[in-house]
């Protein structure tokens, strides 16, 4: 139905209609942004990681502090799952958690803001105080009508953040997001800030001598060194860009750090599952090519001399078909195993979807049958993941992370969680006196 209206309403009334629902949802809730100083975070990546590393560090500081992110919400001490898919909530759902936060004595609200989100007008009556950048890749273009349509969406939430602007100072769109009118720019980088360092009215923080290991990564800032357990670089970015953030909030440099080495990483991002297999397993929510380019670079860092079993998704139902192509390709370069199985299909024929990535990673070399898997139940799929992997191999299970539901046909949600997966499937083949069921 809803499709159907988007398509008979012509789009500036559509718009309208927006941008009006937006201001009623803020009238109705008394306007809670007013009583909290927000930061919006938008990019294409490390949206949910920087969301929740920010609310960390604030939360170390002794602020109370309250999120709305793809992976979960939190207002004060209560924190719950997200199981809506919505990147961004609707208008009255994101005003009303505001309006809870405010009631709970919350002081901070980070919003995770989406593409999407804005061009439903979603960001208009949350009152922005900061707006984050982190990174932008060809994502969602299809949606957009292109990837300048996709940046200029990004832009319009550094529109209406009224003191700071934080950009990732190594993405080579950072420019284009300092351009707008603040009173505060800042930024974070990796060795070096370029030019742009120069309009920076913060001082940037700047990541040197960084050095990464499995467990643990390490960097130089301010002369200072930094340890932090979230591996990769994707993580040393999202923390940099929530410690440049806390900064302009202005936390002192010596109490970030100190929040920093106490981080953990994000559920369902790189996590590992462990039940006392003789192999590792990882969940990781990348379901797009940069995202799923980041996860193959943290694994470099696990010394292992194994196999790399992966269970890749198929990209979603709907949208961004030219992705699927590249997810193969991808896949069938780094795996050595690709078991392709169905995620989030809505309405779209799920075999159709699977056999668009699978096609893909046949004509790069892989072989069905063999090194190449294809299975619809995507429990089925991890399950002979889990059941192919010898002692030091890798099992990477990629698309969903810690995503609650998996959307099927006709709008429904059914319950799914890939780490619950896994650890069934090594229930399964070990037994429970064998795994640790913790």
């Amino acid at each position: 139905m809803k499709t159907l209206i988007r398509s008979l309403v012509p789009e500036p009334i559509l718009n309208l209609y927006h941008r009006a629902l937006a201001h009623m949802a803020a009238i109705w809730y008394r306007h809670p942004s007013r009583a909290l100083i927000v930061v919006g975070v938008t990019g294409t990546n490390g949206k949910s990681s920087t969301v929740q590393f920010i609310g960390h560090l604030l939360e170390h500081a002794g602020y109370r502090v309250g999120w709305t992110t793809t992976a979960s919400f939190k207002v004060a001490e209560h924190e719950w799952v997200n199981d809506q898919k919505m990147t961004m909530l609707g208008r009255f759902q994101t005003q009303r958690r505001l309006r809870e936060m405010v009631s709970a004595g919350c002081t901070h609200a980070i919003i995770e803001t989406s593409s999407q989100g804005i061009l439903q007008s979603r960001h208009i009556g949350i009152d922005y105080k900061m707006a984050v950048f982190t990174n932008l890749t060809p994502e969602h273009i299809e949606a957009h009508g292109g990837f300048e349509a996709y940046k200029l969406a990004k832009g319009k939430l550094f529109t209406v953040a009224t003191e700071s602007i934080i950009v990732n100072l190594n993405d080579e769109h950072a420019k284009y997001f300092l351009s707008f009118e603040a009173l505060n720019y800042g930024g974070f980088a990796i060795e070096n800030v370029g030019e742009l360092g120069t309009q920076l009215t913060l001082p940037p923080v700047i990541a040197k001598e960084v050095g990464y290991e499995s467990g643990c990564t390490t960097f130089k800032w301010n002369g200072q060194v930094v340890h932090f357990k979230p591996a990769g670089r994707f993580n040393l970015e999202n923390v940099l860009a929530a410690a440049s953030s806390v900064r302009a909030l202005g936390l002192s440099q010596e109490l970030v750090v100190d929040g920093i080495e106490q981080l953990k990483s994000v559920p369902g991002r790189f996590e590992r599952i462990e039940e006392g297999q003789p192999f590792d397993v990882i969940v990781d929510y990348a379901y797009e090519p940069a995202g799923l380019g980041a996860v193959y670079e943290a694994l470099e860092l696990i010394q292992t001399d194994g196999r790399l079993i992966h269970v890749v998704g198929s990209a979603g139902g709907g949208r961004d078909v030219a992705r699927r192509e590249i997810l193969g390709k991808m896949s069938a370069e780094h795996d050595d195993i690709v078991i392709v199985t169905n995620e989030d299909p809505y309405d779209e024929d799920p075999w159709q979807i699977i056999n668009h990535v699978a096609d893909a990673v046949a004509l790069a070399g892989k072989q069905d049958g063999v090194d190449l898997l294809r299975i619809l139940d995507r429990q089925e799929a991890v399950d002979r993941a889990i059941d192919l992997a010898n002692p030091g191999d890798i099992v990477l299970i990629t698309g969903k992370g810690s995503e609650p539901v998996m959307a099927v046909e006709q709008g429904k949600k059914v319950p799914w969680d890939d780490r619950v997966a896994a650890r069934r499937a090594l229930h399964n083949r070990y037994g429970r006196t064998k795994v640790s069921s913790t």
